[in-house]
């Protein structure tokens, strides 16, 4: 988002209409109606996954996918990249733009069709799905609500690049943090999260 600034203004737009400016942090309650901010986790999992694969499955019966055969007892393993850049999916998949998931007007960030996958998927998915959303976007909501971010001085954008075969950056992440709120909010947040 520190690439794309007007995403971030938009981001930060929304918590501040929505939550309100310098009078309080973001909620837990706050979360059904902050959709673009949603839409920026979806994406910003969509493209930059926790993990580079799915836990490893074993099918129970034959069965066909996407046309592939995949007989009874083989080991499945779903590539969370290729799900998440997949061309065929997703129109321009190597660029980030959270507008493709507001029409879906989300709440969480799990996903039903298997485009990718945020935590986990299916009938037998992870049972802390719905903390997992609530803890992303509350982490990222206050990040953006609390500070002014900026790439530093010297630095023309952010390198999002990995390492060979690895899903580590190349390159460490820098960016600068201002306060943009009131400073009491400050101090009643590092209270709360000493007690």
């Amino acid at each position: 988002m520190l690439n794309q600034p007007e995403m971030l203004e938009k981001a930060t737009k929304e918590i501040d209409r929505v939550v309100g400016n310098n009078t309080t942090l973001l909620q837990e309650s706050h979360i059904p109606k902050l959709h673009y901010l949603i839409a920026c986790v979806r994406e910003a999992l969509r493209l930059h996954p926790v993990a580079p694969f799915n836990v490893p499955h074993v099918s129970t019966s034959d069965c066909t996918v996407a046309g592939y055969f995949i007989p009874k007892g083989s080991n499945v393993l779903l590539s969370r990249l290729g799900l998440g850049r997949n061309p065929t999916v997703w129109d321009q998949p190597l660029r980030f733009n959270p507008d493709r998931h507001l029409h879906e007007k989300r709440c969480d960030l799990s996903e039903t069709d298997l485009r990718f996958i945020s935590f986990t998927t299916g009938r037998r998915g992870c049972i802390g799905g719905e903390l997992g959303t609530n803890m992303t976007v509350m982490l990222l909501g206050r990040l953006l609500q609390g500070f002014k971010w900026t790439i530093p001085e010297g630095m023309e954008s952010i390198d999002l690049s990995t390492e060979e075969s690895s899903m580590f950056k190349a390159k460490p992440l820098y960016a600068h943090a201002g306060p943009r709120l009131n400073p009491s909010l400050y101090l009643s947040l590092s209270s709360t999260l000493l007690d």
